[in-house]
């Protein structure tokens, strides 16, 4: 008899939506985020026809419902090897490397996500997830007491280890092992408000740094934000105030643009949480911790290694010549700036592509799927797309970046500081912990291109064309 298993796609839909259900009653704005997020996606496409059509034509409007991405901070390496086991039955796999210590956050991170097309289109949820460098603790005797905290705590139950176990060793898990598997990991991630540490041992990782409390005080690495998608989040950031939410100063990311690209984010300010702590003899045993917020984001299209290094270096020109503050000051001339340099980036799709700035994913228009192998076509990509015979539309960035998580972390930790650390990127001890390597996040764009256009010519009749050198 041939076990029956749980599709992993499946899998990480029920753990998105029991996440998001027990966040939702963990961060009640989060449900006023959700309905925001909501009417302005339902407005945006009734006002765009052309983008519900090509949301539609490339299977992403079935998926914005229920796309989210969340964060969590570990703290050991063994965390984040069995982290990655656990994701693994969920079908999500490390993509990228991030550092971001030279923004003065003591972390490195990667992001789990699916990484075929066919999984991205059913639940392209991810999770941001970031190890704490305890070597960036300068304070010796701090980065020991902080080593043997954490090594006391175990994140994960005994029941989702031995369904992780149970998955690896038979290829799958069967539904009802799939349902106690999502009850069982959730707990990972559950909110607890009763510390590991006495109040003068948090006040002493909180001094050294307010991330560094948060991972190392409490007996789990709780979900720390939940994210939806908005197809418009000048729009949500507008409207946040009208519904009892304050948002952050600024939208992280590129300006406003009408070909989106990368990744925009913003948040609610961090919630202060009442925290029982573990008596001691003279000192109170409760107090108040600042972790957990809200975030929306909006994607846009991915870009090429060029076209990145263009808003690297257009963003940093920004943010060296403005600096906004933790409380807002200066946003308007930051957004200001923003606008004007990046006035150099091209905004028409057809000037990033041709200029090789963005990622595409081609397809046959209705003229082309009538074509047969006997018609004579052109034999370059250019003349084929002004000829009407394929289409290109932009590849969703599925991703993150540094710049705009550090500046999302550094507006709920409530600080201008700027920590500089003296170690920068490890990215080998990241790997070593995790017992894998990152995969690479322009090559998966690269090849979801690439396989786009050799399925395009196959459908029209001549997939001879994708051996050639086409312009």
């Amino acid at each position: 008899m041939t076990t029956q298993f749980a599709h992993p796609d499946d899998i990480r839909t029920r753990f998105s939506k029991a996440m998001s259900e027990m966040y939702r009653n963990e961060v009640p704005q989060y449900g006023t985020l959700m309905e925001l997020v909501s009417d302005v996606n339902d407005a945006t496409l009734a006002n765009d026809p052309a983008l519900q059509e090509a949301m539609v034509r490339n299977d992403e409007l079935d998926r914005l419902d229920i796309e989210r991405h969340g964060a969590i901070r570990l703290g050991t390496a063994e965390e984040l090897f069995n982290i990655r086991r656990v994701f693994a039955v969920m079908g999500m796999y490390p993509v990228g490397y991030y550092d971001l210590s030279v923004a003065g956050i003591p972390v490195h991170s990667t992001a789990f996500r699916p990484v075929d097309d066919k999984a991205l289109s059913r639940n392209p949820f991810r999770v941001f997830t970031s190890l704490l460098r305890l070597e960036l603790i300068e304070d010796e005797a701090l980065r020991a007491e902080a080593a043997e905290i954490l090594g006391r705590r175990q994140i994960f139950t005994a029941p989702a280890l031995a369904l992780v176990e149970k998955a690896e060793a038979d290829g799958g898990l069967s539904d009802a092992d799939a349902d106690d598997f999502v009850r069982e990991a959730l707990e990972t991630f559950r909110w607890h408000n009763d510390a590991t540490v006495t109040l003068a041992a948090y006040k002493r990782l909180h001094d050294a740094h307010r991330l560094i409390a948060d991972v190392v005080s409490f007996k789990g690495p709780h979900i720390n934000h939940l994210t939806p998608r908005t197809l418009d989040i000048d729009a949500v950031q507008a409207e946040m105030p009208k519904r009892g939410i304050s948002p952050k100063a600024v939208i992280e990311g590129p300006p406003r643009r009408k070909c989106a690209i990368l990744l925009r984010q913003t948040s609610f300010k961090a919630l202060e949480e009442g925290i029982n702590f573990k008596p001691s003899e003279d000192q109170q045993s409760s107090g108040m911790h600042t972790a957990r917020f809200g975030e929306i984001e909006q994607r846009g299209v991915a870009l090429t290694p060029k076209g990145r290094k263009l808003y690297d270096d257009l963003l940093a020109a920004v943010r060296r010549d403005v600096q906004v503050g933790a409380s807002g000051g200066k946003s308007k001339d930051y957004n200001v700036q923003l606008t004007e340099t990046f006035g150099e980036f091209p905004d028409e799709w057809a000037d990033l592509r041709k200029q090789e700035l963005a990622y595409f994913r081609y397809s046959t228009t209705e003229k082309g799927s009538r074509c047969s192998p006997h018609d004579r076509l052109p034999t370059t990509l250019d003349a084929l797309i002004d000829a009407g015979f394929i289409r290109f539309d932009p590849i969703v960035y599925e991703d993150f970046l540094p710049v705009s998580a550090a500046g999302i972390f550094q507006s709920n930790l409530g600080t201008d500081a700027q920590q500089n650390y003296s170690e920068r990127s490890n990215r080998d001890a990241f790997e070593n912990g995790l017992g894998s390597t990152v995969q690479d996040e322009l090559a998966l764009y690269a090849e979801a291109e690439n396989r786009s256009l050799d399925q395009t010519y196959e459908t029209l009749g001549h997939p001879e064309l994708a051996q050639r050198s086409i312009a």
